[in-house]
């Protein structure tokens, strides 16, 4: 099975590609989509949906998990920004008639690491470790994305979804 799990964000959208095979795991492509800032919001859109378009279509994932939106009290005029991304990668989805699952990070760092509430950070290095990543520059957004995949895989191996 091959799952690609993005984390939404307008300033950088986060990737990852990995493949189940045999009980283990491995990483196809991660990374992330950064439009210019100075661009306009809708070419900023596009440069999403044109982006994770091509990913789809290199490597035909069997399903696609997405981040759901979270926004905080703080800063609530994000969610409806978030909410545009997050469309234009439905969008992309449906259009290659890929099935889209939406997970929470709190549901998937729950799932992997046994602590809904950790951070980031634990986050990053647990996807390292487990997916034996050396780079010193892996995004955080990359291993979001990466974390989304893994633990949708696990959740589906031990049926907890």
């Amino acid at each position: 099975m091959r799952i690609l799990g993005v984390d939404p964000g307008l300033v950088t959208t986060g990737y990852g590609v990995v493949d189940l095979e045999n009980g283990g795991v491995r990483v196809l492509e991660a990374g992330t989509i950064e439009p210019e800032s100075k661009d306009l919001f809708e070419r900023r859109l596009l440069k999403v949906h044109l982006h994770i378009t091509a990913i789809l279509k290199a490597h035909h994932p069997d399903v696609v998990v997405l981040e759901k939106l979270y926004a905080h009290y703080k800063h609530p005029a994000t969610a409806p920004v978030l909410g545009h991304v997050r469309g234009v990668i439905c969008l992309s989805v449906a259009q290659q008639k890929i099935q889209l699952v939406e997970q929470s990070a709190k549901r998937i760092r729950q799932a992997l690491m046994g602590n809904g509430n950790a951070t980031k950070a634990q986050a990053q290095e647990f996807v390292k470790r487990v997916l034996n990543i050396k780079s010193p520059s892996f995004k955080l957004d990359a291993s979001d994305a990466l974390s989304l995949a893994l633990g949708q895989a696990h959740m589906m191996r031990y049926k907890l979804i």
